[in-house]
């Protein structure tokens, strides 16, 4: 909301209508009126900058019963009623000054002040249109009172004027998705959309949004016309490969399909939540279309990573679900590198780890991670594994007897370490220990 005040102005004003007002009077009596009219004038200025506004009040009335056509003093008389929440008076005040110096737009913007306190958004729209001809930056304020006045088609009229004169913003951008999640907004818009495509073939962002109009009111044929129409007359549009990948996935043509989601992911244009909508629908594909995993692997490799969502960790648990240990561990381990936290995906890595038998990275990882957690048993569990496959006996004993402890309510992994204690046992030829740990094994079943 525009709240500049030029308080200097005023107080200018309102001293020169002082000495203009007495132009036929006696000298003396000028003198006197004046000095009356500058000391209540002074003094209301005085008590408002220390939020009196009652004594403020009283001495802007003295100045209005010397200067009855002042607008200066009516304007000081609504802003300190407005800062006291009498709101008629306010308006009145403000009216009164607009009457007499109509062509000053504060006075405007004082009476629009008092209706959005009072959130009459009806008198506000009345008013902000009187005040676009003196500042066309109010039409931003107009979009406002339109939505909170549930005038929409006005609304979206107007965002769409400042759209292509001031261009865009994010506030206007919210507000316009409110407006089109109503089907009956969206029929004027995909004309106007389609009549400015037709007028500037060139203008990438009028496709991108009647595409996404389409999408989300599930027309994904109309959608896809239009990304083929973008294809065509902006071959190197990214936005446009957005859109003609789900029908490169419907076709199963998962080559095409990979370049499109090569040009997206290179793209910094393209939002990060519809890059990764694009690698879950590709690794969705590829369950069924195996053949295609060389090219879905060339394509994430140009995926910056992200915390909040780790891609690499996601890949990795696809590999490992298919029991392709190799490619679950590379990845795995780009996963938890990105994302340390992340404690599920680190059990995953240490499993695909021992399943493709790298121990030494088995011993590296668990050691990491004990560091890191150090009350969790699965780090104590594949460091005694990875230890005891390197052939460091003693110490795989010593881990595995440690994190055995760590181990609550989960009889199945500690008869693991149990059972592992027992082989390790057996290859040092301490028959003993191998057959206490192999009992206590045997009790958890």
């Amino acid at each position: 909301m525009h709240k500049l005040r030029n308080i200097a102005f005023h107080l200018v004003c309102g001293l020169l209508v002082a000495s203009s007002a007495f132009a036929q009077v006696e000298p003396e009596q000028i003198a006197a009126t004046t000095d009356d009219f500058q000391n209540s004038y002074f003094e209301a200025l005085k008590q408002k900058s220390i939020e009196n506004y009652d004594k403020a009040i009283t001495a802007l009335e003295k100045c209005a019963e010397i200067q009855k056509e002042n607008p200066a003093v009516y304007n000081e008389l609504g802003k300190s009623y407005l800062k006291l929440k009498k709101y008629d008076n306010a308006y009145s005040s403000f009216q009164k000054a607009h009457d007499i110096d109509p062509k000053n737009r504060w006075y405007l913007d004082g009476m629009y002040e008092v209706c959005y306190a009072k959130q009459d958004w009806q008198q506000a729209i009345v008013l902000v249109q009187q005040l676009v001809p003196f500042e066309a930056s109010y039409q931003e304020d107009l979009v406002s009172l339109y939505m909170n006045t549930f005038q929409y088609d006005k609304a979206l009229a107007l965002i769409n004027q400042l759209n292509e004169t001031v261009g865009e913003s994010d506030k206007r951008r919210l507000y316009k998705a409110q407006i089109l999640s109503d089907a009956k907004y969206q029929g004027a818009e995909k004309d106007d959309l389609l009549s400015k495509i037709k007028r500037n073939p060139k203008e990438e962002s009028n496709y991108v949004e009647l595409i996404t109009i389409y999408s989300n009111s599930n027309q994904e044929e109309k959608a896809l016309e239009v990304a083929k129409m973008l294809e065509k007359e902006i071959p190197t549009s990214d936005w446009a490969q957005v859109s003609l990948f789900k029908l490169h996935i419907t076709n199963n043509d998962g080559t095409k399909a990979g370049d499109a989601l090569k040009q997206a992911l290179k793209s910094s244009r393209v939002d990060a939540k519809i890059k990764h909508r694009m690698i879950n629908e590709f690794l969705i594909f590829i369950t069924k279309n195996q053949q295609f995993e060389q090219v879905f692997e060339e394509a994430i490799a140009l995926m910056p990573e992200d915390k909040n969502i780790v891609v690499a960790t996601e890949v990795g648990k696809y590999f490992f679900n298919k029991k392709d240990y190799a490619k679950a561990s590379k990845y795995l381990q780009k996963g938890v590198s990105i994302k340390p936290d992340d404690f599920e995906a680190a059990r995953l890595l240490f499993q695909s780890l021992s399943q493709n038998q790298q121990y030494d990275a088995l011993l590296k990882q668990a050691q990491d991670y004990a560091d890191l957690f150090p009350n969790q048993p699965e780090p104590f569990y594949y460091k005694g594994l990875a230890l005891f496959k390197t052939g460091k006996l003693k110490e795989a004993v010593s881990e595995l007897e440690s994190g055995v402890d760590f181990v609550l309510d989960n009889p199945t992994f500690e008869a693991a370490f149990y059972k592992l204690l027992a082989d390790v046992y057996q290859s040092l030829g301490d028959l003993k220990n191998k057959d206490k740990y192999l009992k206590k094994a045997e009790k958890l079943k």
